[in-house]
């Protein structure tokens, strides 16, 4: 399964720096808007203990973590929506992820050792988020506009198909006018079908990256409150936050295993932010894992949750959904409390399942067919 995150916001505020911690692939940071031209793709796995432990257990000669693919899309700036900076590029790019990551500054212009620009010259995370947002809700009402006008003529001959789009987009119509994101409308499942013809920016899902600076005059530390009143309005989108150091996650993703702990203890930053992110990103898409095991491989699939066990078994191969017989099923800690899938099997810790079995995050997992 391929799911994209767009990392998005102002210039200057840390995407392209957060894209190379992420990826450990090179790509322009400089220190001046625009660097990022056509967005750089990078797939980065997902960090799970459970995954290492099994393939651990099953003494495994291949590990493959479940991923993730960032997309660095070049900054946004006031005035996108009507083609300003690289506005109609980055709406084209942006459209093609499934969810944004929102990058936002929280670290001053100077912290007294070195200065880095800002497009507006001073740190405001709350007027940030809002110039984001608002180009993205333009742009939003820009596509739905259309739409309402180019179904006018099927609607006025009656056609049932044409009234019931008009009803839907009318209350994207009536939300985005009045300054709201898309995500924000309730939607029935078959108006959710609908809506995805529309491909609205702000009906994807939101992830906000708090970017501070190890050392640095930080909002959360200069202005609690401030910063409480940024996470407030985050939350109200009904949207997650992650504080991180971008530029420290970066030169630690030059080292790896106990030397990164070491250098990471050295330098007094001993939160993992980026670790934290794509596993709330992963969550964030509705996402859950289960694994294979054994000798040859160890395995993390990626499916959407509550899917059944046939629809798990297609990412496997898609023949084995329309083949598929039955499942044999066991929780990856009680497999290694077992010890072995013959003692699992003898306690009856391993179970099969047939084809309505919801498949639950960490299932270890054998599809018969």
């Amino acid at each position: 399964m391929s799911l994209s995150i767009g990392i998005v916001g102002l210039p200057n505020v840390g995407k392209s720096t957060l894209f190379n911690a992420l990826t450990k692939k090179c790509v322009p940071a400089e220190n001046y808007p625009f660097c990022t031209i056509d967005p750089s793709v990078g797939i980065v796995s997902v960090p799970d203990e459970r995954l290492y432990a099994l393939a651990a257990f099953s003494n495994t000669q291949k590990t493959i973590p479940a991923a993730i693919e960032f997309v660095d899309i070049a900054g946004l700036v006031e005035g996108a929506s009507k083609g300003e900076g690289l506005g109609n590029k980055f709406l084209a790019h942006i459209r093609e992820v499934d969810a944004i990551l929102e990058m936002v500054r929280i670290f001053a212009v100077t912290d007294g050792k070195e200065s880095i620009n800002h497009v507006y010259g001073e740190i405001d995370p709350l007027r940030d988020i809002k110039v984001i947002n608002m180009e993205l809700i333009l742009a939003d009402l820009e596509t739905v506009e259309k739409r309402m006008s180019n179904l006018q003529r099927d609607v006025k001959r009656g056609d049932k198909v044409a009234i019931f789009e008009e009803s839907v987009v009318q209350k994207f119509l009536t939300v985005l006018s009045a300054e709201k994101m898309a995500n924000t409308v309730v939607l029935t499942d078959e108006e959710q079908k609908v809506a995805k013809q529309l491909n609205l920016l702000t009906l994807k899902k939101f992830i906000y990256g708090l970017n501070k600076r190890t050392g640095g005059k930080n909002l959360d530390e200069t202005n609690p409150e401030k910063f409480a009143e940024i996470c407030k309005e985050i939350e109200s989108y009904g949207s997650e936050w992650v504080i991180l150091d971008a530029k420290i996650e970066q030169e630690l993703s030059e080292f790896e295993g106990e030397d990164k702990d070491i250098m990471r203890a050295e330098i007094g930053h001993h939160d993992d932010g980026v670790d934290t992110l794509i596993k709330k990103s992963y969550k964030l898409l509705g996402l859950t894992t289960y694994f294979t095991t054994g000798e040859k491989e160890t395995r993390a699939w990626t499916i959407k949750e509550y899917s059944t066990a046939p629809v798990a078994a297609a990412a496997i191969h898609t023949d084995f959904q329309t083949k598929f017989i039955r499942a044999e099923v066991i929780f990856w800690k009680d497999l290694l409390d077992a010890g072995s899938f013959t003692e699992a099997k003898a306690k009856g810790l391993l179970r099969t399942e047939g084809k309505e079995y919801i498949v639950s995050d960490g299932d270890v997992i054998e599809f018969r067919i």
